[in-house]
């Protein structure tokens, strides 16, 4: 498969290069939200959604910088248009599923410093993507950071019922799995060619 395809874009970015399991992005609502399967699933979702709304405006504002030769304003617009999707998530969330936004709590305003995000913008932009190929780097990238979120949350909520030391409670397992995981999605990267 050529690595230029929009299949291999997406699945580099879903499973070879999982955001969070390894390039080590996106770590905070990873290990925060990824008690419930419900909220893991839904805040999946949204960072989906506003890696979506970042890619695309990531590629135009990339694409009006480079016409006007101000290649130096790209971290803050790109910060700007980051803060901007996660306000609008923000705000339908509070109106539509007021549940999840409470839920959510701390967690979904901090999309915004998700480095997560971030990083997809800079990546598309260092590897010149075209438009299509951001969107698929985009879908991958989403897709894997839900992956894992969902992945995490299953694993947590059946060790919640598991006899355990009282030690290797809480934030100890949880940063065990995380690196079993990581280690287990590791074994994807013979797969990038």
């Amino acid at each position: 498969m050529p690595t230029d395809s929009l299949p291999f874009i997406f699945l580099n970015a879903c499973l070879i290069n999982n955001f969070v399991l390894s390039t080590f992005l996106g770590i905070c609502p990873f290990l925060g939200v990824s008690g419930k399967l419900q909220t893991a699933s839904r805040m999946g979702l949204a960072v989906m959604f506003v890696m979506l709304v970042a890619s695309t405006c990531a590629y135009g504002i990339n694409f009006v910088l480079v016409a006007f030769e101000v290649e130096y304003l790209r971290l803050i617009c790109y910060i700007a248009v980051i803060a901007s999707a996660v306000q609008l998530v923000e705000m339908l969330m509070k109106k539509y599923s007021p549940a999840l936004f409470r839920s959510l709590g701390i967690y979904l305003p901090l999309i915004t410093t998700n480095c997560a995000i971030l990083g997809l913008a800079l990546f598309q932009t260092f590897r010149e993507y075209d438009f299509l190929q951001c969107l698929a780097y985009a879908l991958g990238a989403g897709a894997g950071f839900s992956l894992a979120l969902i992945i995490m949350a299953g694993l947590r909520e059946k060790l919640e019922l598991a006899d355990m030391p009282s030690l290797a409670r809480g934030a100890a397992v949880s940063l065990m799995l995380a690196g079993v995981l990581s280690l287990a999605f590791m074994g994807f990267a013979g797969l990038g060619g």
